[in-house]
Protein backbone atom coordinates (compact mmCIF):
# COMPACT_ATOMS: atom_id res chain seq x y z
CA UNK A 1 0.00 0.00 0.00
CA UNK A 2 1.18 3.43 -1.19
CA UNK A 3 2.20 6.08 1.41
CA UNK A 4 -0.95 8.30 0.33
CA UNK A 5 -3.44 5.31 0.58
CA UNK A 6 -2.35 4.53 4.17
CA UNK A 7 -2.03 8.31 5.22
CA UNK A 8 -5.43 8.32 4.30
CA UNK A 9 -6.82 5.82 6.31
CA UNK A 10 -4.84 6.42 9.19
CA UNK A 11 -6.61 10.00 9.20
CA UNK A 12 -9.63 8.53 8.25
CA UNK A 13 -9.22 6.41 11.62
CA UNK A 14 -8.42 9.80 13.85
CA UNK A 15 -11.07 11.72 12.58
CA UNK A 16 -13.32 8.81 13.25
CA UNK A 17 -12.18 8.44 16.59
CA UNK A 18 -12.11 12.09 17.27
CA UNK A 19 -15.59 12.18 15.79
CA UNK A 20 -17.29 9.65 18.14
CA UNK A 21 -15.63 10.50 21.44
CA UNK A 22 -15.04 14.42 21.14
CA UNK A 23 -11.29 14.44 22.02
CA UNK A 24 -9.70 17.33 22.14
CA UNK A 25 -6.42 18.65 20.20
CA UNK A 26 -3.38 17.92 20.21
CA UNK A 27 -3.74 14.98 22.91
CA UNK A 28 -6.09 13.26 21.50
CA UNK A 29 -3.44 13.13 18.52
CA UNK A 30 -0.50 12.61 20.27
CA UNK A 31 -1.96 9.97 22.29
CA UNK A 32 -3.31 7.87 18.61
CA UNK A 33 0.33 8.54 17.19
CA UNK A 34 1.25 6.40 20.49
CA UNK A 35 -1.24 3.20 19.64
CA UNK A 36 -0.75 3.58 15.40
CA UNK A 37 2.86 3.09 14.44
CA UNK A 38 3.30 4.17 11.22
CA UNK A 39 6.43 5.43 8.68
CA UNK A 40 7.64 9.20 8.82
CA UNK A 41 6.42 10.01 5.42
CA UNK A 42 3.05 8.42 6.29
CA UNK A 43 2.40 10.19 9.83
CA UNK A 44 3.15 13.28 7.46
CA UNK A 45 0.89 13.12 5.44
CA UNK A 46 -2.16 11.78 7.85
CA UNK A 47 -1.58 14.78 9.85
CA UNK A 48 -1.62 17.06 7.51
CA UNK A 49 -5.01 15.80 6.07
CA UNK A 50 -6.40 15.77 9.78
CA UNK A 51 -4.90 19.12 10.88
CA UNK A 52 -6.57 20.35 7.28
CA UNK A 53 -10.17 18.87 8.05
CA UNK A 54 -10.56 19.93 11.44
CA UNK A 55 -9.55 23.25 10.35
CA UNK A 56 -12.01 23.61 7.74
CA UNK A 57 -14.41 21.31 9.17
CA UNK A 58 -17.20 23.78 9.05
CA UNK A 59 -17.06 24.24 5.64
CA UNK A 60 -16.59 21.03 4.70
CA UNK A 61 -19.44 19.67 6.78
CA UNK A 62 -21.67 22.64 4.98
CA UNK A 63 -20.44 20.98 1.67
CA UNK A 64 -22.13 17.65 2.92
CA UNK A 65 -24.84 18.98 3.93
CA UNK A 66 -25.72 20.99 0.62
CA UNK A 67 -24.87 17.80 -1.52
CA UNK A 68 -26.43 15.03 0.54
CA UNK A 69 -30.08 15.47 -0.45
CA UNK A 70 -32.26 13.78 2.29
CA UNK A 71 -29.71 13.19 4.95
CA UNK A 72 -28.86 14.95 8.16
CA UNK A 73 -24.74 14.98 8.69
CA UNK A 74 -25.36 13.39 12.05
CA UNK A 75 -27.14 10.64 10.37
CA UNK A 76 -24.67 9.52 7.70
CA UNK A 77 -22.27 6.67 9.10
CA UNK A 78 -19.11 8.58 11.01
CA UNK A 79 -16.85 5.98 8.98
CA UNK A 80 -18.45 6.99 5.65
CA UNK A 81 -18.60 10.94 6.67
CA UNK A 82 -15.14 10.90 7.55
CA UNK A 83 -13.96 9.41 4.55
CA UNK A 84 -15.66 12.38 2.57
CA UNK A 85 -14.32 14.93 4.80
CA UNK A 86 -10.91 13.97 3.63
CA UNK A 87 -11.60 13.58 -0.04
CA UNK A 88 -13.55 17.23 0.17
CA UNK A 89 -10.42 18.00 2.10
CA UNK A 90 -8.19 16.89 -0.60
CA UNK A 91 -10.20 18.21 -3.62
CA UNK A 92 -10.14 21.71 -2.48
CA UNK A 93 -7.07 22.15 -0.28
CA UNK A 94 -4.57 20.03 -1.84
CA UNK A 95 -4.27 21.37 -5.42
CA UNK A 96 -1.48 18.56 -6.11
CA UNK A 97 -4.01 15.57 -6.16
CA UNK A 98 -6.14 15.44 -8.92
CA UNK A 99 -9.80 15.71 -7.73
CA UNK A 100 -10.64 12.12 -9.29
CA UNK A 101 -8.00 10.49 -7.00
CA UNK A 102 -9.48 11.60 -4.10
CA UNK A 103 -13.00 10.53 -5.20
CA UNK A 104 -11.38 7.39 -6.13
CA UNK A 105 -9.02 6.94 -2.85
CA UNK A 106 -12.11 7.48 -0.84
CA UNK A 107 -14.64 5.13 -2.51
CA UNK A 108 -12.08 2.30 -2.16
CA UNK A 109 -11.22 2.92 1.75
CA UNK A 110 -15.05 3.26 2.21
CA UNK A 111 -15.26 -0.08 0.32
CA UNK A 112 -12.90 -1.39 2.15
CA UNK A 113 -14.05 0.44 5.94
CA UNK A 114 -17.71 0.67 5.21
CA UNK A 115 -20.83 -0.94 4.65
CA UNK A 116 -21.67 -2.96 1.40
CA UNK A 117 -23.29 0.35 -0.19
CA UNK A 118 -20.58 2.78 1.34
CA UNK A 119 -18.80 3.25 -1.70
CA UNK A 120 -21.65 4.79 -3.76
CA UNK A 121 -22.93 6.47 -1.59
CA UNK A 122 -19.43 8.37 -1.02
CA UNK A 123 -18.65 8.25 -4.75
CA UNK A 124 -22.58 9.87 -5.45
CA UNK A 125 -21.99 13.07 -2.95
CA UNK A 126 -18.33 13.65 -4.19
CA UNK A 127 -19.45 13.61 -7.14
CA UNK A 128 -21.89 16.10 -6.91
CA UNK A 129 -19.27 18.40 -5.04
CA UNK A 130 -16.84 18.01 -7.85
CA UNK A 131 -18.84 20.00 -10.29
CA UNK A 132 -18.59 22.97 -7.68
CA UNK A 133 -14.81 22.89 -8.44
CA UNK A 134 -13.80 25.66 -10.38
CA UNK A 135 -10.67 23.52 -11.08
CA UNK A 136 -9.83 20.32 -14.01
CA UNK A 137 -11.02 17.06 -12.31
CA UNK A 138 -8.42 14.80 -13.75
CA UNK A 139 -5.10 16.95 -13.25
CA UNK A 140 -3.28 18.58 -10.59
CA UNK A 141 -4.23 22.38 -10.53
CA UNK A 142 -1.57 24.65 -12.09
CA UNK A 143 -0.86 27.90 -11.02
CA UNK A 144 -3.50 29.08 -13.88
CA UNK A 145 -6.47 26.91 -12.65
Amino acid sequence: MGKRREGRQTAIQFLFQRDLSNSQMPEALVDFWSICPVNLATREFATNLILGVIANQPQIDELIRKHSANYELHRIAAVDRNIIRVAIYEMFHCPEVPPVVSINEAIEIAKQFGTEESGKFVNGILDRIRKDLSRPARKPATPES
